[in-house]
């Protein structure tokens, strides 16, 4: 147990604290991509039964004052109303493919009306951030859309200055508008009558599984990895400090202090 007492240098004392924080991160880091993941299964799941579902009356999925809830997100829903175009909404710094462009998200408005935020689709911008001249218009008269309900954002995107925003939030842009919204927001996959100029629309996401799985790996391999290197270290050290075997000879004190035979007999021969 000698040989195993550098350990308690401080030196090693420190390497080890280090590595077990180490691999300790490396450990939770792994559990949290795979808890992305099933989360990401569980989301795809949802998608898949809501978009196989017939469309249901906005109004069964939407309320005004009610966020849409996780299971009712992508949720095919039918409206019938009319469109105001001077309440459009911009929505800011929507890229796609490398190509700068904003959503347009027109009120819906209802036969009780309350009005239902549609995104329209995406337009491409001369700028990042920029609005274009001329935005498309909807359809005018009564219009009956269909798309997927959609979850407010939330945070400091959310605020609209001059009928502009970055996120989408139906309390948010109620209050810019000055009426009442249903909670939440569509996605916009068809409308009738179509427009003149349809806007790019909205897709479903992916529903791959996504680099969570690996990325879980990594990390556990990484924390793994880390717990090798030190016990690789440890025994590197440890060989380093064992005693040497009794009766080995040391090649320095050979070279040193025993002379080579030739050396010898003419040593003897200039004594003669």
């Amino acid at each position: 147990m000698r040989r195993l007492r550098f350990l308690l240098s401080r030196r090693w004392v420190i390497f080890f604290v280090v590595v077990i924080a180490l691999a300790w991160v490396a450990w939770r880091l792994g559990e949290w991509q795979f808890h992305r993941l099933e989360d990401r299964k569980q989301r795809n799941a949802i998608i898949e039964r809501n978009e196989a579902l017939p469309p249901a009356p906005v109004t069964d999925v939407l309320a005004v004052g009610d966020d849409v809830s996780d299971q009712k997100q992508w949720r095919v829903v039918e409206a019938t109303g009319t469109y105001d175009p001077d309440d459009t909404v911009i929505v800011r710094y929507r890229t796609r493919e490398g190509t700068s462009g904003v959503d347009l998200v027109v009120p819906l408005v209802l036969s009780d009306g309350t009005a239902l935020l549609v995104d329209r689709g995406w337009v491409a911008t001369e700028t990042r951030g920029s609005t274009p001249d001329d935005l498309p218009e909807p359809p005018p008269g009564e219009v009956t859309v269909t798309g997927w309900a959609r979850q407010d954002a939330t945070g400091d995107s959310t605020d609209v200055t001059d009928l502009s925003t970055r996120s989408i939030s139906s309390e948010r842009i109620g209050e810019a508008l000055d009426r009442p919204v249903l909670g939440g927001f569509v996605d916009l996959r068809s409308e009738s009558p179509a427009a003149e100029t349809p806007l790019a629309a909205a897709e479903l996401p992916e529903l791959d599984n996504g680099p969570h799985f690996f990325y879980g790996l990594q990390w556990w391999f990484f924390g793994l990895l880390a717990v090798f290197g030190f016990f690789y270290l440890m025994y590197d050290e440890w060989r380093g400090v064992r005693p040497k075997r009794r009766g080995t000879a040391d090649p320095e004190d050979d070279s040193e202090g025993a002379q080579h035979p030739a050396v010898d007999r003419e040593h003897h021969a200039r004594q003669e």
